[in-house]
């Protein structure tokens, strides 16, 4: 089973971390877009981009930084902040009712995808096209780019949000 963070862990940004961009221009304030989405394609993209230049860094269960390693809630609090004006929650639990649930035939580059066994999720990542997506998997390990079509991938439920 894949573990990713404990509801008493706070994403805590290191003093040498950039600052998030507060806008882009051109987009409203929050990066919405005329549809009535959060974030426009622009930021999608950007949280994709983000995301695969993190790939190779190592899992820590509780990390939230490139530095420190990262387990897969706090990879996708760390790129969100960064390349958003938004600030998603810190662990699964509360990134499942975070943003907009999107259908799978509907999913874009840079929506969260969540997977589990069960009811309730116990893993996420960032989607980046392609049936890919980018996620800080287990201990032991890195932050990898991974396809649905893998074997344990395949078999899980599979559900999807747009921040």
């Amino acid at each position: 089973m894949w573990s990713c963070s404990s509801p008493s862990l706070r994403y805590e940004p290191a003093a040498h971390e950039p600052t998030p961009r507060i806008n882009k221009p051109g987009l409203p304030e929050l990066g919405g877009s005329l549809t009535g989405e959060r974030l426009g394609e622009v930021d999608a993209q950007g949280i994709a981009l983000h995301a695969l230049g993190l790939v190779g860094t190592v899992y820590r269960f509780g990390g939230n930084t490139p530095e420190s390693g990262f387990d897969c809630s706090g990879l996708i609090n760390y790129v969100i902040r960064l390349q958003t004006p938004l600030k998603p929650p810190r662990t699964v639990a509360q990134l499942k009712t975070w943003g907009m649930e999107v259908p799978p035939v509907s999913r874009r580059t840079g929506d969260l995808i969540f997977f589990g066994e069960g009811l309730e999720p116990t893993h996420a990542g960032i989607y980046v096209g392609q049936g890919r997506f980018v996620h800080a998997p287990s201990t032991g390990g890195t932050v990898r780019l991974s396809h649905l079509e893998q074997a344990y991938w395949a078999r899980m439920k599979v559900s999807y949000r747009r921040p």
